[in-house]
């Protein structure tokens, strides 16, 4: 596959990624499908934003880099035939690496979140985390340690492992992209074929 083909296929697939994964942290804010009274009882890591800026807003921009290449120039630039397409592809590889650092952020502060578990109301009467080490992820008898919110546990858990299975796709296809777009930074993008004179790919 030709390299901005390639590109395009990706930023395609990273549009609806970063829509999922803004639309999961945003219920992350309503636990158990309910709103809740205090902010201060809702899990810390959701204040992080991990799917509405890592894998949301910063995925935002590199997915339309991608997509902006079908209406690159080919052709070139300042009489060079191969400069238009070989820098697009170049600053391609740069948004690719800002993408993989904003999923990186969202795949680590969903990991954590998963492994630390829920902030609830514990048996005491006072909001914390009852976990620790994902001890209740292999024993569901622990749930009972959270009384409020109401399935505040499978909520949580179901949302950041989203949050986490789409940072990781996302990071594998910026990590794509970065040696697409050196490919096509190096050796030219094979649908300039002739354009500028037949004179063969650039």
């Amino acid at each position: 596959m030709c390299t901005g083909s390639c590109a395009r296929c990706l930023g395609g697939t990273l549009i609806p990624l970063a829509l999922f994964g803004f639309l999961a942290n945003i219920l992350l804010f309503f636990p158990g499908g309910k709103v809740i009274d205090d902010n201060d009882h809702l899990s810390q890591e959701i204040w992080f934003f991990g799917g509405i800026l890592g894998s949301g807003v910063l995925m935002i921009f590199p997915a339309l880099v991608f997509l902006g290449l079908k209406n690159n120039d080919c052709c070139g630039c300042c009489g060079n035939k191969g400069c238009g397409k070989r820098f697009a592809m170049f600053t391609s590889t740069i948004f690719a690496v800002v993408g993989f650092l904003g999923a990186g952020y969202s795949f680590i502060v969903s990991a954590i979140s998963i492994n630390k578990g829920p902030k609830c109301l514990m048996a005491n009467s006072t909001w914390g985390y009852p976990f620790h080490d994902g001890d209740y992820l292999n024993d569901k008898a622990l749930w009972k340690e959270c009384h409020k919110p109401a399935d505040v546990i499978p909520w949580n858990l179901t949302l950041f492992s989203i949050l986490l299975v789409v940072g990781g796709i996302q990071m594998v296809l910026c990590a794509i992209q970065v040696v697409n777009g050196l490919l096509g930074t190096l050796c030219g993008d094979c649908q300039c074929c002739g354009c500028c004179g037949g004179d063969g790919p650039v």
